[in-house]
């Protein structure tokens, strides 16, 4: 029994659907996540012919991403609650993945260009090429979590001065400075949602966010990041060298931009939620059937009660992250009754969930577990790293206790 049991409601198509990503995810997702994971040079993993664009390819013929149009007969209810569960499965066939895959269309910046009402924004994009690659570029190499933090006394303190500063210059703003490594999607991202700080005496709280084509005179990328975990998602490090936008294209500005902040982060939080729980429930998977087939003192090893109690700790930890993230995010993605700290206690639970899980799946995996023959050690590197990308969970935990 997994928790899409408990969704007692879904009709027939969207079991349909369901089942067709959580195939996707399986014969697709997960082969090529592992095969990306053993590449020790990370430029590899985005090269002509790396097969990260097979992957991305097959994911546009699934056109998953038509379910956030409003060109379907659900309502914003069912759109979220199926959106939710589609994440799951993305998660739970290869965390990197489940990010690298929906930066097509532009991801996050899509929703900042429909938001402009600029035609040139809404028409390249808006969404409907996918050929375009978002990125959220936000952390800098100064500074990371504390650029999230925006209840906390540092966030308007005019003395922390910022990495990547805007200046307003006529009808266009310079954009100069650098975003740290961590900007996912950066090495193979066409567009940016730029997080920035705008040039003045406010600190962070006197920022700005802007869609920034990132084939504009001035802008330069470093290499793709060689980290532990979620190896199959592309980070890297962007250049602002004197960078000109026109001023429209800064669709939130210091007077909004706390406000826009807190959204980005509300839904960012929920998205890694659910997303996490899959990666949980995927290890929980692969630890329950292991242990139905390693025979150790004449007997599965499922027949031992010690791991009889594992196995059933790590799947009420499993279903209570997914049935929490779940409701979190359909709250804060199709309700006006979402909060902060509802998506915050979701990510933190969801991704110490995935850590706690995976690491104790590689335990019942024994000595196996240690071996990169299996795939049990990749998901707790994953899981790891989910607990400080997108705000480590501790910075993230005070500001959401602000919140309450």
């Amino acid at each position: 029994m997994s928790s899409l049991d408990y969704e007692i409601e879904l009709g027939e198509t969207e079991r349909a659907m369901v089942d067709t990503v959580h195939r996707f995810a399986e014969e697709v997702m997960r082969p090529v996540g592992q095969e990306l994971d053993r590449m020790q040079d990370p430029q590899k993993t985005i090269d002509e012919g790396s097969i990260v664009w097979d992957a991305m390819a097959k994911y546009r013929e699934l056109a998953i991403d038509t379910l956030s149009t409003g060109d379907t007969d659900m309502t914003p209810i069912e759109r979220a609650r199926l959106s939710a569960i589609i994440s799951e499965e993305l998660g739970w066939g290869d965390a990197g993945l489940a990010l690298t895959l929906t930066t097509q269309g532009g991801g996050l910046v899509s929703w900042l260009a429909n938001m402009s009402g600029h035609e040139e924004l809404i028409r390249r994009f808006g969404g409907s090429n996918p050929e375009e690659i978002g990125c959220w570029a936000i952390t800098e190499p100064d500074h990371g979590s504390d650029t999230l933090a925006m209840n906390q006394p540092h966030f308007n303190d005019p003395g922390v001065r910022a990495n990547c500063i805007a200046t307003k210059d006529g009808d266009e703003y310079v954009i100069r400075g650098q975003k740290s490594s961590w900007v996912s999607a950066a090495p193979i991202a066409t567009v940016m949602a730029l997080y920035c700080t705008i040039e003045g005496d406010r600190g962070f709280e006197g920022g700005g966010v802007a869609v920034v084509p990132l084939d504009l005179p001035g802008i330069s990328k470093g290499k793709p990041l060689n980290k532990i975990g979620q190896r199959s998602m592309p980070q890297g490090e962007v250049f602002f060298d004197e960078v000109r936008i026109p001023a429209d294209y800064m669709i939130f500005d210091q007077e909004t931009y706390k406000t826009a902040l807190q959204g980005t982060l509300t839904m960012a939080n929920s998205w890694m939620s659910v997303t996490f729980s899959g990666v949980a429930r995927s290890a929980f998977d692969l630890a329950n059937q292991y242990a139905k087939e390693r025979v150790q003192g004449g007997k599965p090893i499922c027949e031992h009660q010690s791991v009889k109690l594992r196995l059933f700790d790590m799947y009420r930890k499993v279903e209570t992250a997914s049935n929490f993230a779940r409701k979190v995010s359909i709250l804060n993605s199709a309700t006006d009754k979402g909060k902060l700290h509802y998506a915050i206690a979701a990510k933190t639970y969801a991704t110490r969930v995935a850590f706690d899980v995976s690491s104790e799946a590689l335990g019942i995996f024994g000595g196996n577990g240690l071996s990169k023959e299996y795939p049990i050690e990749k998901i707790m590197r994953d899981a790891r790293a989910s607990m400080i990308e997108d705000g480590c969970n501790e910075v993230l935990s005070i500001v959401g206790a602000e919140d309450l």
